[in-house]
């Protein structure tokens, strides 16, 4: 059973919007390049583990707090066995390890050691469950899951769950019967409860309204090069058509995803939108989505 969706990252979504009406730095694009293909990683395996049978918990992006110190844990599987903590990981080429530091064949470059983070939140989920009077095995693995991936030189007691290894895995654990208890679901409860919402290791570059590029752009391509025809914002490089309501909607949870601090108006919308679209049909889609405080020309919407 799924206790918690995978959603993506504040993170993530404020590099998307800022890269599409701003330049990002280099290495500001090298993080959304990195989030991207993280998070894509994440969903692909979790479309293979939303099939396990038994009765199992899942909680999938589970961020906790112990003692001042934050750790984040990609899935959770609550088993009447055992708790299974999976980071996952989505690097593509060939790897090596090498006193415990990872590096790319390729470039040389040196990675972070995803075994060393784990073994860390490991630490700290443990002591958690202590702290909670919970007593169950817990078992950590790294899991990399990109097909193209290969791992050279790996001792074999290292907690790592290999692409050619993850059917396996599953097999193994629906091979392991499993019948919860109210202890299990206390455990779960508790655990969706201590889930922090606000993420310390977000790292954002500056930005203000003035500096963003203003206008309507194509959720599919990103383009600003867009018409209005009939009821539709028409991308004139792609030839994505959104329905302008919809449109309008994007445009107003980007400035509050952006900006929270900045009350939802008609004139801000409009002027968002580079005045492509009429102040009525602005005031029209808010109305009918959001609840109006104030009036005239004070009115806001939340």
């Amino acid at each position: 059973m799924l206790l918690k969706k995978r959603t993506e990252s504040k993170e993530l979504v404020v590099l998307r919007y800022l890269n599409t009406r701003m330049e990002l730095a280099a290495k500001d694009k090298f993080n959304l390049a990195n989030l991207e293909k993280g998070y894509r990683g994440e969903i692909e395996f979790d479309r293979v583990t939303e099939n396990l049978s038994e009765e199992r918990y899942i909680i999938d992006d589970l961020l906790l707090q112990l003692n001042n110190s934050y750790f984040q844990i990609d899935k959770v599987i609550i088993s009447a066995g055992a708790i299974h903590l999976l980071d996952v990981k989505y690097h593509e080429g060939d790897y090596y390890l090498e006193s415990d530091k990872l590096y790319s064949v390729k470039s040389g470059r040196e990675f972070k050691n995803p075994v060393i983070q784990l073994k860390r939140s490991e630490t700290l989920f443990r002591q958690l469950l202590q702290n909670l009077k919970f007593n169950y095995l817990v078992q950590a693995s790294v899991v990399f899951n990109n097909p193209e991936f290969t791992l050279y030189q790996a001792p074999m007691d290292l907690p790592i769950i290999l692409p050619t290894q993850i059917n396996r895995f599953l097999r193994e654990l629906n091979d392991t019967p499993s019948k919860m208890d109210e202890s299990h679901r206390l455990l779960a409860q508790k655990l969706l409860s201590l889930h922090q919402d606000k993420n310390p290791f977000t790292n954002l570059p500056e930005y203000n309204y003035e500096q963003l590029e203003k206008g309507m752009y194509c959720k599919a391509c990103g383009s600003f090069n867009t018409v209005i025809k009939n009821y539709d914002l028409v991308c004139g490089k792609c030839g994505k058509q959104e329905r302008i309501d919809q449109a309008i909607l994007r445009f107003i949870q980007e400035i509050k995803v952006l900006f929270p601090e900045i009350k939802i108006t008609t004139q801000i919308i409009y002027e968002w939108c580079q005045a492509k679209i009429s102040k009525k049909t602005i005031t029209r889609a808010l109305k009918k989505n959001y609840v109006s405080t104030g009036r005239t020309c004070d009115t806001y919407y939340e």
